[in-house]
């Protein structure tokens, strides 16, 4: 694999864009009918007559909407829709290759757990993301493997009043990789570039960056939520292009699941890697070394810096990128310190 390279938003590039779907929502399928909801029989003609035994009985009811053999009968029948619909070709993703529809019955679900249970993330502040239209989420980037993303995918979508999706802007690397290629491509992440970034703020999307890269990512354990640099600027560049605002976000917990002690500078030559991490468990253990450490996150998004008050020129002004750079870099710093003052410890 070629050597990995530092694109425009320093590292972290991705496709943001709400996909459309054809016909039904998300697992449309039809709900099987019910056989049940029968009135009780008192309320007959005829009931209650002499001849019968028990003349207060009611009929035998199906199970409620919503519960027991209802419910499941609705799962199945929205499964087979789903997967009828994936082998017809009956679905559409956007011009990014994003699959709306897939994020939400499969993926979503398959990480939901993992958010909910594994790392038991708290998200605070997301009312700060709009409602509606475009908002570029900037936050710190930790962790060795890029779970943070995920997570702040599934926080979004998951929390969020009105059910929001992000599109992530990732590394060049994660579309080299096979299969993780196309899922991400799926998930709505996309090639991290002020083009296409602009593009999907400029139609109302919620895209997310992560300017600090590889070097956020796979920074040693002593450095800890100490933000590396954020570039040269170009996620303000593009908020500014499209007057949308920036919203900070920090996320903690992500820098404990795979402690970085050392990194393997000549194995990261030889396959093409930005660097080649060595935890307590890894290689050691094989893959099990690559399972993550159960901390407990906390994400928080913090108040929008807006831009639509800048004049249009203002995108190629270098002191100002550098001045709104620097307050949502020095925004995100100061929040983790207080997360961190906050927390307990790193498991609770």
């Amino acid at each position: 694999m070629a050597d990995a390279k530092v694109l425009p938003f320093d590292d972290d590039r991705s496709r943001s864009g709400a996909g459309r779907r054809r016909g039904t929502q998300p697992g449309g399928g039809r709900q099987a009918p019910s056989a049940g909801g029968g009135a009780p029989v008192s309320a007959l003609p005829g009931a209650g007559h002499p001849a019968d035994p028990n003349p207060g009985a009611q009929a035998p009811q199906e199970p409620p909407e919503g519960s027991g053999r209802g419910d499941w009968d609705r799962r199945i029948a929205n499964g087979l829709a789903f997967l009828r619909r994936r082998v017809t070709g009956d679905y559409e993703v956007d011009e990014f290759g994003y699959d709306q529809e897939l994020t939400d019955q499969v993926l979503m679900s398959v990480l939901r757990p993992l958010a909910d249970t594994y790392f038991r993330v708290e998200v605070k502040g997301v009312e700060n993301i709009p409602s509606e239209g475009g908002a570029l989420i900037v936050s710190n980037h930790s962790g060795t493997l890029p779970l943070d993303g995920l997570m702040l995918q599934v926080a979004v979508h998951d929390h969020h009043p009105a059910g929001r999706h992000l599109r992530l802007l990732a590394a060049d690397l994660v579309f080299m990789l096979p299969v993780v290629n196309e899922l991400a491509r799926k998930a709505g992440h996309t090639l991290a570039c002020a083009e296409d970034a602009e593009r999907l703020l400029e139609r109302g999307e919620v895209v997310g960056v992560m300017p600090e890269g590889f070097k956020g990512l796979g920074k040693p354990f002593g450095d800890r939520y100490k933000l590396q640099r954020f570039g040269r600027g170009g996620f303000v560049s593009t908020a500014l292009r499209a007057g949308v605002p920036i919203v900070p976000c920090s996320v903690v917990g992500a820098e404990e699941i795979y402690p970085m002690i050392g990194n393997s500078r000549t194995l990261a030559r030889i396959l093409g890697l930005p660097y080649f991490p060595v935890t307590p468990t890894f290689p050691w253990l094989g893959p099990l070394g690559a399972v993550p450490l159960p901390t407990k996150w906390t994400i928080q998004f913090g108040e929008p810096i807006p831009t639509d008050g800048f004049p249009p020129e203002a995108a190629e002004d270098p002191m100002l990128m550098f001045n709104l750079t620097d307050q949502v870099r020095e925004q995100i710093q100061h929040t983790l310190y207080k997360l961190l003052v906050q927390r307990r410890s790193v498991f609770f």
